[in-house]
């Protein structure tokens, strides 16, 4: 982001006012009687276009009006003798008609004018008219020179006036390039340091460009002829411009120094600048045609001295000095301005000038020579000086100063008036002005009168006048305010006095905060169709009413209300941006009196555009050189190039990548294969995706070949016990390299002497039959076309199909049995009995029983593979149920077949740590926690009892842990609360004669006055009244439409009452014993589950059912309401039997 504030625009003006009213003339009142005063007049050096008409301007002010005379070429020019000339009504501009020859009209004009107080002239204006001649006949011969040799191809334009503006064109009229070995010097010529046979060309053109006739005149071309050679020899720098190791330049002062340096020489020198006795001053010069050129702007005194160019290359070095010499034109020191006096009054006009040579200062009154005009004594002349003492009324005067030399002059005009005049206002009374805080501040106070009046300011009618210290008073009355701030409000007062009277006038000024933008719009780059917002806050001045405007590269939006531009208060969002969107945008925030402006850029990034102007070159029996132009980047680097080839013979239409590039490459050489008839196309990559694919190339038919690649994915294996199938993969169409692609596939039995199967295929799949079971083959392949056979692939291993084994795995058995695991042992099979590829042993166990009576056991049988080839195999079980029975036998297994099985194997795993209980309830109440809990699903043994520890819960603050003991029988605790807001954290376990099994863990939830209410009597509660209140009186509105219609003789639809008998489900057990498959088994369980270590696992949803039955529950906070109101509450539903008795619109039904 980047923002440019401009502060109090009117103040800024005052200023520029003010300093030019310091030096300016005094401005008398218009309708005052005064000298004539210039205003306008055209320049000194005056060019005009032939093809206009003539203006030569001259206006002038004066009381009376002046009337107006001309001087050409020192002598009276009567404007009323020529026809073609007339000047215009009140003013002295002459205007001439185009017709006829405008060269007759050339010459020095001067403008006179005259009221009866004195005379004012302009400057001598030398009239010209601007030629655009031909460029001369010639016939340019052929210009030949060696390779690496210097070459000056001459320009030399016509002279034009103004000198025409030269460049150099080819016959397609683009512009001959230039660089470090061909540039065009300041004169119009075109330098060569060195020729390289590239120049050779027939259209080397001059042009010059005529400013004021906007034509272009064309010199003959040239021809260059290059005779090449093989070697170019290296040559030491020399100089083609300038000439010489020293020369002199001047030029005046406030112009333009340029400085050249051109050399030739092989290698192509180099140009560097110095100067004498110091450093170059960077910030006036300007080094440019590459860096041929010095150009130093505004050239002073400073810029005396001695200029070094050198010209270098591997060979040498050589040097030219230029002397630079600055003169200048006469330029003012203190100018004469206009003088007001009252009568006996005294005063001065002073002319100083400068310049190389040192002036001449001439005065002149009334346009003629001073020495020429009346004796008056009340006027001396001392050199650059007047003085007047006790002047009248007679001594009104234009006074003329010229101050000349060799190089130019300036010419000033500065009347005397004497008047006699008590002071005046010129400004707008009572004004009022907004300022802004902290800016500098003037209040204007324009006055006159003669004697000159003394004006003095006044801040609210108090205190001395206003100068010094924050104040500064000019002499033209304006007030500063060097840092206005809010004391400075008020009402200024201006009084001007002379001995002729006093004025005054009133300023009031108020001081508003500055417009500021206090969120700017920031650099945004985003991709094409996204929305974009700019922000651009604003805080202003309450009593300013504030706009916001926005700018698009400095040109106005605009907005609609079906646009994508959408602007409010404090941004603007441009919707579904495209590349044309992108740009620099700026708000900006104005007042009346100040203004900010912030500015912020927007990228929008694109796909980019498709490569253009595919060409195909190199051409190759495998390869082709293709060649593309890159299209638009739209913001976003191309990252890569994909080339993409279709092909008409196996798949036409179907695209296909071929090979992707980096982006700085345009020309590659594409790898093709034979036999393919291609034509391809470019993708370009950014990181927004991919561009649309170029259009297609040229077709490009390559020749064909044998194949030069193997077919891969060969393989052969036995899909029964008597064949194999031997499969491989198809080749690629641009793999094939001719027509008529084949497979010539050979195999035979390995080991073995036999001769090799062979046959010749379109396919990729043969299946060879009447095998024996399980025998490797050997197998090997090539491909084959019309041009030829292709290389034989590697040999590979085959199988035929594979058999149930025959035998069976012995003496299965069993040895170190714990809870969980089992050491498993067997006698292996011999190799031969596997029929086929031995994959592992696959031993089927299942859990026949728990040694819990009671407990039912899930009886899937179970599998796990071993693959060993030991002479004693073994192996692990693990993942056991503890105190269980299980069985279990072994079969061996190849990759298509199983086995016989082995002998059954029974065993009894030990007794375990029990899991978690099945549940475990907290059935909180005011005074006591009631627990239940249930025995765990697997108890992996005989339970012993339960243990219960727990601590109270303060934050995360725990208290004392204590622990409780139970038998297996025992399944609820209830303990009383030392307090009603007492919270506890309870881990129950059950326990075998092996351990503490997993932990049950649950916390007792929050107590509030909400949370643990007693349960209200419904009907006291002020909703309920509520409603009962309103289904009453919908039910008497309804009671009262239906008596009236009833009144009527209406007629009423009857609905039949139909009695639905409710079926209550009893899901207790029957015989009320405990069954470890109760409904709850499909459950998940509640809670968490650990060891007594202390490691617990929090419970998910340790309070959803909580309370018998599972109908306890919690608000929506969480808190405990209790298993009483659920229960209340179904039975009172299932208490009614028919719901439609206590139905109001059964009722209503039942009056109908």
């Amino acid at each position: 982001m980047w923002t440019q504030r401009r502060w109090a625009a009117l103040a800024v003006l005052s200023i520029i006012s003010l300093l030019s009213e310091e030096a300016a003339a005094i401005e008398v009142p218009l309708d005052l009687k005064q000298p004539p005063t210039i205003v306008k007049q055209s320049l000194k050096d005056y060019i005009v276009d032939p093809r206009d008409n003539i203006i030569i301007e001259c206006e002038a002010k004066g009381n009376p009006v002046p009337t107006f005379q001309w001087r050409r070429n020192g002598k009276f020019f009567n404007v009323g003798k020529d026809p073609r000339v007339t000047m215009r009504s009140r003013s002295g501009t002459l205007e001439i008609r185009s017709s006829g020859k405008p060269e007759d009209y050339e010459g020095e004009y001067q403008c006179f004018a005259s009221n009866n107080l004195g005379t004012a002239i302009s400057n001598k204006i030398l009239l010209r008219v601007s030629k655009s001649p031909l460029w001369p006949k010639e016939v340019l011969e052929p210009v030949t020179v060696r390779e690496g040799s210097p070459l000056v191809l001459a320009c030399n334009p016509p002279p034009g006036l103004p000198p025409p503006e030269t460049f150099w064109m080819d016959s397609f009229i683009m512009p001959i390039a230039q660089d470090r070995r061909v540039s065009m010097g300041l004169n119009g010529d075109l330098f060569f340091s060195n020729v390289l046979a590239k120049d050779a060309k027939t259209d080397y053109s001059c042009n010059a460009r005529f400013e004021f006739t906007h034509t272009i005149q064309q010199k003959n071309p040239y021809t260059l002829k290059v005779q090449t050679m093989r070697n170019i020899p290296e040559t030491q720098p020399t100089f083609l411009s300038p000439t010489g190791l020293s020369s002199t330049k001047m030029v005046l002062r406030g112009e333009e120094l340029l400085l050249e340096c051109i050399a030739a020489g092989v290698p192509t020198p180099t140009i560097t600048w110095s100067k004498r006795g110091g450093d170059l001053p960077t910030k006036k010069v300007r080094i440019g045609n590459f860096e041929k050129t010095l150009r130093i702007l505004n050239v002073s005194e400073e810029d005396i001295g001695s200029y070094t160019c050198m010209a270098s290359n591997r060979i040498g070095s050589i040097r030219h000095t230029v002397e630079v010499q600055v003169k200048a034109a006469p330029f003012w020191l203190e100018k004469p301005i206009n003088l007001v006096l009252a009568p006996d009054e005294s005063g001065r006009l002073v002319c100083r000038a400068n310049g190389s040579p040192k002036p001449t200062i001439q005065w002149l009154v009334n346009g003629e020579p001073i020495e020429s005009s009346l004796p008056n004594p009340n006027r001396r002349v001392l050199d650059d000086t007047i003085i007047f003492e006790t002047v009248q009324f007679e001594s009104s005067a234009v006074y003329q100063c010229n101050a000349s030399n060799e190089h130019g002059y300036l010419l000033a005009n500065a009347f005397v008036s004497v008047l006699d005049m008590a002071p005046r206002m010129l400004g707008p009374k009572n004004q009022l002005i907004k300022v802004i805080e902290n800016n500098r501040t003037f209040l204007e106070c324009p006055f006159f009168g003669s004697p000159l009046p003394l004006l003095r300011w006044f801040k609210n009618g108090l205190g001395s006048g206003l100068d010094g210290g924050h104040y500064r008073l000019y002499h033209n009355g304006t007030l500063e305010i060097k840092q206005a701030r809010t004391e400075d409000q008020g009402t200024y007062t201006c009084v001007a006095s002379n001995i002729l009277g006093k004025m005054e006038n009133q300023v009031r000024l108020e001081v508003k905060e500055p417009t500021r933008i206090v969120r700017a719009p920031e650099h945004k780059t985003e991709p094409r169709g996204t929305t974009v917002r700019f922000d651009c806050r604003v805080k202003h001045d309450p009593s300013l009413p504030a706009t916001v405007t926005w700018l698009k590269d400095e040109k106005p939006l605009s907005f609609s209300w079906i646009g994508r531009l959408k602007k409010d208060d404090e941004s603007l969002t441009i919707y579904n941006v495209n590349p044309d969107d992108g740009g620099t945008y700026t708000c900006t925030a104005k007042t009346e009196i100040d203004e900010d402006t912030a500015s912020a850029r927007l990228t929008v990034t694109g796909r980019p555009d498709p490569p253009q102007d595919l060409e195909l070159s190199d051409p190759s029996a495998r390869s082709v050189r293709l060649t593309w132009v890159p299209g638009n980047e739209n913001n976003s680097p191309v990252t890569h190039f994909l080339v993409q080839f279709e092909e008409d013979r196996w798949e036409p239409g179907k695209w296909q990548n071929l090979s992707i590039y980096d982006w700085n490459l345009n020309s590659v050489n594409l790898q093709l294969s034979p036999f393919v008839n291609y034509q391809f196309r470019v993708i370009a990559i950014n990181a927004v995706g991919q561009s649309q694919p170029s259009h297609p190339s040229a077709r490009y038919q390559t020749s064909g070949a044998p194949p030069d690649v193997v077919p891969s994915g060969l393989k052969g294996w036995g899909s029964k016990k008597n064949n194999m199938e031997i499969t491989w993969q198809a080749m690629q169409n641009t793999e094939r390299n001719g027509p008529n692609l084949r497979y010539v596939l050979s195999w035979r039995r390995k080991d073995t002497e036999e001769e090799w199967n062979n046959i010749t295929t379109a396919k990729t799949k043969h299946v060879v039959h009447n095998t024996d079971t399980y025998v490797p083959y050997e197998i090997k392949i090539q491909a084959v076309n019309d041009f030829g056979h292709g290389p034989e692939s590697n040999m590979v291993i085959g199988y035929s199909g594979e058999d149930k084994p025959s035998a069976a795995p012995t003496d299965l058995r069993v040895s170190k049995i714990n809870s969980t695991k089992v050491n498993i042992h067997w006698e292996p099979v011999e190799q031969s009995s596997v029929n086929g590829e031995f994959k592992e042993y696959k031993l089927y166990y299942w859990r026949e029983a728990s040694l819990i009576k009671g407990l039912k056991v899930n009886k899937t049988k179970l599998q796990k593979g071993f693959f060993t080839t030991a002479e004693h195999p073994s192996g692990i079980l693990t993942e056991l149920y503890p105190y269980s029975k299980y069985k279990m036998y072994m079969v061996v297994a190849n990759r298509e077949h199983e086995g016989p099985q082995s002998n059954t194997v029974e065993f009894y795993t030990k007794e375990g740590e029990p899991g978690a209980p099945k549940y475990f309830r907290i059935l909180r109440h005011t005074d006591v926690v009631h627990l239940k809990w249930d025995k765990p699903l697997e108890p992996n043994g005989v339970l012993i009892g339960y243990t219960l520890q727990y601590h109270t819960v303060n934050g995360t603050q725990a208290g004392e842990r204590k622990v409780q003991s139970f038998p297996p029988n025992v399944t609820e605790y209830v303990m009383n609360l030392p307090h009603r807001f007492t919270r506890f954290k309870f881990f129950l376990a059950a326990r075998t004669q092996v351990g503490a099994g997993e932990v049950y863990a649950v916390e007792s939830p929050h107590f509030t006055n909400e949370a643990y209410k007693e349960q209200e009597d419904i009907a006291t509660q002020g909703w309920f009244i509520g409603l009962m209140c309103a289904v009453a009186l919908l039910v008497l509105i309804l009671l009262i439409v239906c008596f009236i219609k009833r009144s009527r003789g209406g007629k009423y639809p009857v609905r039949e009452k139909k009695d639905l008998p409710l079926d209550p489900v009893d899901h207790k057990d029957q015989d009320g014993s405990f069954d470890y498959h109760s409904d709850e088994d499909n459950k998940p369980l509640q809670g968490s589950q650990t060891s007594l270590d202390g490691n617990v696992k929090e419970s998910d949803d340790s309070l959803v059912d909580y309370g018998e039955g599972g109908d306890g529950q919690f608000n929506e906070d969480g808190s405990f309401i209790g298993q009483y109101t659920v229960k209340k509450d179904k039975e009172e539903t299932e208490g009614n039997e028919s719901s439609e008795a206590t139905s109001p619109v059964n009722a209503i039904y039942s009056l109908a």
